[in-house]
């Protein structure tokens, strides 16, 4: 399950030239990939949860979609860092959202009644530890040739794809087998690593997502080096822009807001 947002300062997307201007499309490209998201969970509460057929359709139609625009975001929020003024300030405080988000639904809820929305390690989890990973390292990975950054991370997302299936590779054309033991218990959950009765509505390990989210790192250096054409500092699409600019707070807010809609037309209906 999909599901993120990240906070991004007011200012963060602003400074890709001297003359600070404000990369209005890379405001919509992130709100186009929230907007996804949302619609993504809304079809999965309403189908899966709540028994409605239409949305449960909907739901199986745009599986295949869901990594692309995950992909996107998680890409996205890598070349954002580069137009953070702090981005440890910003990795705590992503980490004390999912921190809550897990108590919330991993602990309140489930004494309320409620346990189809368990959240273990999702993208609030995968993007605070991300960042902070970028704050730490952030001089070693501005000093590396781009290029070959982006054709590493690409070699390791790769490898680390199959860690679902047990094995190193994507399971068909590379197919490295690891040791079965790894997965009879959910410890290295955070990392990929899981038994087979692990369940979260939302799950974002860091592999192989750390590598998709380094690949943003890189690309945006690749971009930023460039002089930039005029329409990406003007806004296009302004609700996307809008919702890209207030992910944060409607990532925290959609699923609850999303499950009490069910709930109220699944006993009006």
């Amino acid at each position: 399950m999909l599901a993120f947002l990240v906070k991004y300062d007011k200012i963060s997307v602003m400074e890709a030239t001297e003359e600070k201007k404000r990369i209005f499309l890379l405001d919509e490209v992130r709100g186009l990939a929230v907007f996804c998201m949302v619609l993504y969970h809304a079809y999965w509460v309403f189908g899966d949860v709540f028994g409605f057929q239409a949305a449960k359709k909907l739901f199986v139609f745009f599986t295949p979609a869901e990594p692309f625009f995950a992909g996107l975001f998680i890409f996205v929020c890598g070349f954002s860092c580069l137009l953070s003024h702090s981005n440890f300030k910003r990795s705590l405080k992503i980490i004390a959202a999912a921190a809550v988000f897990t108590v919330m639904t991993c602990a309140v809820l489930p004494a309320l009644g409620i346990n189809e929305f368990r959240v273990y390690f999702g993208i609030l989890h995968f993007l605070g530890l991300a960042v902070l990973l970028y704050a730490v390292c952030e001089k070693a990975v501005n000093k590396a040739e781009p290029f070959a950054g982006m054709f590493i991370c690409l070699i390791l997302y790769y490898m680390s794809y199959g860690l679902k299936y047990g094995v190193l590779g994507d399971g068909s054309l590379i197919k490295i087998a690891l040791p079965p033991e790894l997965f009879e218990h959910d410890l290295l959950m955070p990392f990929g690593i899981h038994s087979a009765s692990f369940v979260s509505a939302d799950y974002f390990p860091l592999f192989p997502n750390i590598f998709m989210f380094f690949f943003g790192v890189f690309g945006g250096r690749i971009i930023l080096q460039k002089e930039l054409p005029g329409f990406v500092y003007s806004e296009k699409f302004r609700f996307f822009g809008w919702l890209g600019r207030h992910a944060f707070i409607i990532y925290v807010t959609h699923f609850p807001v999303i499950a009490l809609l069910a709930y109220i037309a699944s006993k009006i209906i």
